[in-house]
């Protein structure tokens, strides 16, 4: 793990000059208050600039620990600062579950809703969509709450941090629900151009994997609900693709022991859902991360053009996944009333020898109007990304009315949001 002044992977090192770590929220208001510019830090899992600041940051993991469900509403309120681990493994104990969950549960809650992080499955929103409620300190140090229908409410889900520190999430909960993971390996990328929906729509949720060192994917995991058909009888081939013979890490030549338990299995969401478990640290941060979603009506173009670049993209490629996230109305969210497919590579830790293949990346996919997920690295201009959230305005001016003075603002912000 990297040191407290960088994030995670090590590849942005923090101006901030205090962290603040509050114990409680009445002094978490008086860190808002008393502060010039401040940002939120939540897990460190962010690879762009986006939690940076010349001010100060303050950590919301130091708050009480609280999770309260309420049965009769079907929704439960969280600490922020809370990891989705803890909050799923709880869940179950009494009987509930979340639409869906990230491939790492090492993330907070907070920090994942705020940009707009997801899952996979053709009918499962971004992590952000089961959001119901926010309390949120702003600026003045003043705690507002704020619900789903109340004005402003889809524009402050996925807020990037630039709208107040969040104190607490109101989720909504679904009945615990049992899953298998089956995992099938090589399938030719030729089978996706006439079967890409009947691929990506075969199990609850979805991840296509490849190398990029020949048309093909290295490897399909299927999370299935038990309470779902089968895409295909366990143990044999689907569609032409083989079923491993044992557990597998989506990078070739790691050890499957962080994954999630696969060859068919039973067992509770929350620990089929995620790729890795986590008792785990995935990696030590030896890594970089960017993604980019489309729109899913582009997702067979936008496979065959970056296969036509894969010769320049492996070299410096772990692996790339391919997933898909259903359209919701959250006005920052990258996959705004847009049936989505989100396209995400894992490089190699060398800052110098990939920002060149990210551009070759987005060159690529620039004929099909890339959102890249906030979180992660990309260098898209400004001017081509403003207009791709067209709610953007609306945006500006909620910040103004909850931040007037610009304290949670950024480069980062500034950036892509201003203009």
């Amino acid at each position: 793990m990297a040191d407290s002044r960088t994030n995670w992977a090590g590849n942005i090192t923090y101006r901030a000059a205090a962290l603040h770590e509050p114990s409680s929220v009445d002094e978490l208001r008086a860190v808002v208050a008393g502060s010039g510019r401040l940002r939120a830090l939540g897990t460190r899992h962010s690879f762009s600039d986006l939690a940076d600041t010349p001010g100060a940051q303050v950590s919301v993991a130091g708050l009480p620990p609280e999770i309260e469900i309420d049965s009769a509403a079907g929704t439960v309120r969280a600490a922020a600062g809370l990891r989705y681990a803890e909050v799923a493994a709880y869940l179950d104990r009494h009987g509930f579950a979340l639409h869906n969950l990230g491939s790492l549960p090492h993330i907070s809650v907070a920090g994942a809703c705020a940009t707009g992080t997801h899952g996979s499955g053709v009918g499962n929103g971004c992590l952000s969509t089961a959001v119901a409620g926010l309390d949120l300190v702003t600026a003045a140090g003043d705690l507002i709450h704020t619900g789903r229908g109340d004005e402003g409410f889809d524009g402050m889900v996925v807020g990037l941090g630039a709208l107040g520190i969040a104190v607490a999430l109101t989720l909504e909960l679904r009945p615990a629900f049992q899953m298998r993971q089956q995992v099938y390996e090589g399938l030719p990328l030729d089978v996706l151009d006439d079967h890409f929906t009947d691929v990506v729509a075969s199990a609850y949720s979805v991840s296509l994997f490849t190398d990029w060192r020949a048309p093909r994917l290295t490897q399909i995991w299927l999370k299935q609900r038990l309470d779902e058909p089968e895409p295909g009888i366990l143990g044999a081939p689907w569609f032409t693709a083989k079923p491993a013979d044992g557990p597998r890490h989506p990078v070739p030549g790691f050890s499957p022991a962080s994954c999630t338990e696969q060859l068919g299995v039973p067992g509770p969401w929350y620990q089929r859902l995620p790729h890795f478990r986590p008792e785990f640290t995935p990696s030590a941060g030896d890594e970089l991360q960017t993604e980019y979603l489309i729109d899913h009506r582009d997702a067979v173009a936008a496979i065959r053009a970056l296969d036509r670049v894969r010769d320049q993209i492996h070299p410096v490629l772990q692996i790339c996944e391919i997933r898909t996230i259903a359209a919701d109305d959250l006005w920052l969210s990258p996959a705004y009333q847009r049936e989505s497919v989100s396209i995400h590579f894992t490089w190699v830790a060398d800052t110098a020898a990939v920002l060149p293949v990210i551009g070759v990346v987005e060159g690529a996919l620039a004929p099909y109007a890339p959102r890249p997920h906030w979180a992660k690295l990309f260098t898209l201009p400004a001017a081509d990304l403003r207009p791709r959230y067209p709610r953007r305005p609306d945006f500006q001016a909620l910040a103004k009315r909850l931040d007037p003075t610009a304290k949670f603002a950024n480069e980062f912000t500034e950036r892509y949001l201003s203009g």
